[in-house]
């Protein structure tokens, strides 16, 4: 749809809209098929991220890991309805104009191994904290609920042990 302006300029909404052709930042978080092969999880990523840095620039990003989902999502599909408990969740923090921005959501709503995904308007100094944070946690170790659960029963048995001599 063109429209005009007072000045006779022509161009979508979107083009006359301010700041549509200004550098922005942008994070793309998006779940994959939790069904699919490791090697075609990474293809996809790979594939979403080099085409994110066709258009702009990734300023940081999160590799596919495998995580449970919080809520099942449950998605219409040819062969009937799919509910998903758990995806590859993964995520890119890229700076691009407004027509980039539109060929990245493009690109994401015409993958069909997307399950979810949400694209939002961040800072660099945001997008690489993120980037931080995802490194500390990958570091961490991890605790199984059983581990866990024992550090609390040794933690509780200490106490009682120490009410019942004071």
């Amino acid at each position: 749809m063109k429209k005009e302006i007072e000045n006779g300029a022509e161009g979508t909404e979107q083009e006359l809209e301010t700041g549509y052709n200004e550098f922005r930042v942008y994070e793309l978080g998006f779940h994959l098929d939790s069904e699919l092969p490791t090697e075609e999880v990474k293809k996809t990523y790979q594939a979403l991220r080099e085409m994110i840095a066709g258009v702009g620039t990734v300023v940081a990003e999160g590799e596919p890991t495998k995580i449970p989902l919080a809520y099942m999502i449950s998605r219409s599909e040819q062969n009937g309805r799919r509910d998903f408990t758990s995806s590859f969740f993964c995520w890119v923090a890229y700076e691009t104009e407004g027509e980039g921005h539109e060929k990245v959501l493009e690109a994401i709503k015409a993958e069909t191994r997307v399950i979810r995904f949400l694209d939002i308007r961040t800072t660099k100094d945001a997008a690489k904290h993120s980037a931080e944070m995802a490194e500390i946690f990958a570091k961490m170790p991890e605790m199984e609920n059983g581990a866990e659960e024992e550090v609390r029963d040794e933690e509780l048995d200490a106490a009682l042990k120490e009410a019942g001599a004071a």
